[in-house]
């Protein structure tokens, strides 16, 4: 009251001016940190299934990727994969794992688990982005260089399987590519998928690419190697049921999706598969 008292009608205004200048600038600025499009870290990873022995009789599809696919007990869409299959005619064996890049999934020797398990015959699902564009080296080494070319970066390394050692560090399309050479190699066929979406929004339309698509288009093209668009089968799904909604399938942040949110994922990429006509289609249930 004695503040009010002192201080003229003009100049009250137009400190009201201020304030509510200020809180709206606020509100903004905290609206903007809930949406940042920066790759959040992984949940903490609890009750993860075991690997089941494979059926050595019959093909296997893998899937290689991050925590998208495979998040705890159920919120990874690769979890909910197998259910979509005749796994008395094929195996799926989810092998993504949480917080890994196309570099990091190779450099931990997961990727060469994975070649020791894989036969002709089989498939490989290989998505990767979502971590590609975190840090070189420091306290959390995992992002590649940015493009598809042949470049590279010496970058000494602190933590991790490469600690104490100067890694040279390539781009997302030269380990692409490797997983396709390799994958080739074994007698299998490889497929590449686009990153899945994630639940953000400009203008009334959602995000569909996290700023990996063109380079998985290209890789595609070039190594001749079939792409199963997930991404847009999915994008259209979100932007369809509208950001409310959308909402309610991201419950811990704007790319882990909740189980039902990781099961629509899973019949996404089937739908994608049918839609190139890939041989996978075949051991779909009807």
């Amino acid at each position: 009251m004695f503040v009010l008292g002192i201080v003229s009608s003009g100049n009250l205004a137009r400190m009201l001016r201020t304030l509510i200048t200020a809180s709206v600038l606020l509100v903004s600025s905290l609206a903007g940190a809930q949406t940042n499009p920066s790759t959040p870290d992984a949940p903490r990873q609890a009750n993860t299934p075991t690997d089941a022995p494979l059926n050595p009789k019959v093909s296997t599809v893998f899937i290689v990727g991050d925590s998208t696919a495979r998040n705890g007990a159920d919120l990874g869409w690769g979890d909910h994969f197998a259910p979509l299959f005749d796994t008395t005619r094929i195996n799926v064996a989810n092998r993504a794992m949480a917080g890994r890049s196309s570099r990091t999934y190779i450099n931990e020797g997961r990727w060469d688990r994975v070649l020791a398990e894989m036969k002709p015959g089989d498939f490989v699902l290989i998505q990767m982005g979502h971590n590609d564009g975190g840090d070189l080296g420091g306290a959390k080494p995992r992002g590649t260089l940015k493009g598809i070319g042949e470049e590279t970066q010496d970058v000494p390394q602190t933590t991790g399987p490469l600690a104490g050692k100067v890694e040279t560090v390539h781009t997302y399309g030269w380990y692409i590519r490797k997983y396709i050479a390799d994958t080739r190699a074994k007698g299998a066929t490889p497929i590449l998928l686009t990153c899945t979406i994630r639940n953000i929004w400009k203008d009334g339309q959602i995000e569909r690419d996290m700023g990996y698509r063109d380079f998985e288009l290209q890789i595609a093209a070039a190594q001749h190697v079939p792409i199963a668009d997930m991404a847009s089968v999915a994008a259209d799904r979100l932007q369809a049921l509208g950001p409310e909604k959308t909402a309610a399938l991201f419950p811990i942040d704007h790319t882990h999706s909740s189980a039902e949110g990781a099961a629509l994922n899973a019949r996404d990429v089937a739908v994608a598969l049918v839609m190139i006509h890939s041989p996978l289609a075949a051991y779909l249930k009807p």
